[in-house]
Parts: structure tokens; C-alpha cells; sequence
């Protein structure tokens, strides 16, 4: 029987996990070949009939590279773990990882969302290390510490970028200035004449690392004048708004920061169906400036917060992959600026 060339190939025998030695006896080329086909590599001339050649007989075996080999080959993973967030982080943050995977993805990384709830420090960087990650970018839940980053680049990670509140040695850092926020927001209030100015703080757990420094933000705000701030718990449900809005008058609060603009546009409503009128006796705003807001009546004035986008961190982890002796580098993110609109 004449051996198989590229030209005429012959199906192979069935086996329960295929291999790229099935994939290449289908397609009659050699499994270097396939290796250079199904790894998109570049270095190696070859036509597109035979690329087309060897995807068709992947696709008919069910056959896919395997990681693991691909690693050891390569000396490295692709492997980015993205620790998966466990609070409530709204429409704009949820747009921006999502923004984040997919330039990822088209970097050929392959990323792994990891559950963390319970993990902190060392503790998480050990279970994450297990993995063998190229790359852990962490969202700033959980706290990683100096000896955590140690850990993970021990076990392979090339690096370790965290996108918080405050830097962490050893790492690309990404610090967000949650306190900024509250203090544009608040100033604004202030200028506009408001004198007792309450700040929603979520109840949902996890939102005290952007709740707390927003709150110290609209503090700095109002210091040196003659306006206060009133902290004001608030879970985000209508019935907890619905409470707030009836003390409001007995409070004596004339403005409110709420958090962010989904909490606005609760707060915001309770108020109306008070009786309370916004902007007249409550001035309201809110913050990541979502369309939903511009749709409400009065609009709701909001602050704009200019976050790095997902592709400039997609690229960010890229070249921290590719120069891994790199010195770490922090970089300051959140310039925020208020929208004005109706509601203030």
C-alpha cells in the first residue's frame, strides 16, 4: 500500500481522544505541519490549501491543541487568570472587562476567570500559582501583598498587574482614584449652593473599597466651608430607598452624592414619589455618567470617569509578558469631571 502524501489523504483509524498525528494522517501532512497550522505560526511558509486542509480534518476529528503541551513547548502558558469579581460593580466596569477579555482573546491569550470569594493575600496568590498562569491581573478584591506576587512569579507568571485603590509592590499598577470622584462630585454640590449634602453608602458587601475612599473624597470637598456631609447606608432595593426618602426632610439634606448613577436613579425616584422635588429641594448626582441617566427626567448630572481601556490593558499585559525584566510601573487612573445636567 503507497504511503499518504500531502496530496492524498487517508482517513486514520478511530481513537477516543484524537491526536495531531490523526489530524495529520487526515490531512496527509506531517504533524509539524499541523503543529504550525493550528498554532498560527507565521515563521513557517504555507499555502493556504493546506491551512485549510488541516483545520477541516481538526474540525472533523474534534481535535484541539493541547495546552499543557503547547506550555511545555513554549516554555510558558497563555494562561491569563482574571480572579472573578464577587461585588456588584455596575454597567460601566462589567462593559470594560468585557472589553478587556476580548482583547485578550484576539492576543491569542487564553483567559481564566478564577473564583476567589474567601481568598486573600498569599492564601489566593498559592491557588492561583497552581495554574501555572502567564499573567494574573487582579481587580484589587483581593489584597494581594509583596510575598504574593513572590509567590506567583516563582511558579511562572511573567506578570502580575493589579488595578486597585493603591499599588503593590512588585506589580504593574493601575491606581484608580476612587477619592477623586466623591470630591468632584461634592464640589460641584457646593458651588452650586448646597450646604448639607448627604453621600450614599451601598450596603451591598464588597463596595467599601469604592465607597470609602468616594465618601473621604466629598470630606475633602467641603472642607474650609461652611457645608457638611451626611453619610447615608443605603441597600439597593426599593424599600431601603423608599425609608431614606421619608427621613429626608427630617435629615435637612438639600443634595446627595449617591455612589454612582444606578444608586442615583433609585434614590432619585423614592424622593419624587415623596413629594420631594429634584433639583429644587434636592440637588442629586450620580457617577459613571450611563445612558439610562441621560433618560431620566429631570437628567441626571453625574461624574464622568475617564478608565483605562480595555485594550490599552490587554496591551499593558502583553508587553509585561514580553518584558518580564521590565521594572514594575504605577500608573494613576479616574480623571473625573461632573457632567451638569437637570437633576443638580
Amino acid at each position: 500500500m503507497s504511503q499518504p502524501t500531502e496530496h492524498t489523504p487517508e482517513r486514520p483509524t478511530g481513537r477516543a481522544v484524537p491526536t495531531s498525528a490523526d489530524v495529520a494522517r487526515l490531512a496527509g501532512v506531517s504533524r509539524a505541519t499541523v503543529s504550525y497550522v493550528l498554532n498560527n505560526t507565521s515563521a513557517v511558509r504555507i499555502s493556504e490549501p493546506t491551512r485549510r486542509r488541516v483545520r477541516e480534518a481538526a474540525e472533523e476529528l474534534g481535535y484541539v491543541p493541547h495546552a499543557a503541551a503547547r506550555s511545555l513547548r513554549a516554555g510558558h502558558s497563555r494562561m491569563v487568570l482574571l480572579p472573578t469579581s464577587h461585588v456588584p460593580v455596575g454597567p460601566l466596569y462589567s462593559q470594560f472587562f468585557n472589553d478587556f477579555q476580548w482583547a485578550l482573546r484576539r492576543l491569542d491569550y487564553t483567559v481564566v476567570q478564577y473564583g476567589s470569594v474567601g481568598l486573600q493575600g498569599e492564601e489566593a496568590a498559592r491557588a492561583w500559582a497552581e495554574l501555572r498562569p502567564v499573567a494574573v491581573v487582579s481587580l484589587g478584591e483581593v489584597r494581594l501583598t509583596g510575598q504574593g506576587v513572590e509567590i506567583l512569579k516563582r511558579s511562572g507568571a511573567r506578570a502580575v498587574i493589579t488595578l486597585g485603590t493603591q499599588g503593590v509592590e512588585g506589580t504593574h499598577a493601575l491606581v484608580m482614584d476612587q477619592g477623586r470622584v466623591g470630591e468632584v462630585a461634592t464640589a460641584h454640590l457646593v458651588e452650586s449652593g448646597r450646604r448639607r449634602i448627604g453621600v450614599v453608602i451601598p450596603e451591598e458587601p464588597g463596595l467599601d473599597m469604592f465607597s470609602g475612599p468616594r465618601l473621604e473624597g466629598a470630606r475633602r470637598a467641603v472642607r474650609g466651608t461652611d457645608a457638611t456631609v451626611v453619610p447615608l447606608p443605603l441597600r439597593y432595593d426599593e424599600e431601603s430607598a423608599t425609608a431614606l426618602a421619608g427621613r429626608w426632610r427630617e435629615l435637612g439634606l438639600d443634595a446627595v452624592f449617591a455612589y454612582n448613577d444606578e444608586y442615583a436613579m433609585l434614590l432619585m425616584r423614592a424622593l419624587q414619589d415623596a413629594g420631594l422635588a429634584v433639583p429644587e429641594e434636592t440637588a442629586v448626582v450620580g457617577a459613571d455618567d450611563l445612558l439610562l441617566g441621560r433618560l431620566l427626567r429631570p437628567r441626571l448630572s453625574t461624574v464622568r470617569i475617564d478608565m483605562v481601556l480595555g485594550r490599552e490593558l490587554a496591551e499593558l499585559v502583553d508587553r509585561a509578558v514580553r518584558e518580564p525584566e521590565a521594572p514594575p510601573r504605577t500608573r494613576s487612573l479616574l480623571a473625573s469631571q461632573v457632567v451638569r445636567r437637570e437633576s443638580s
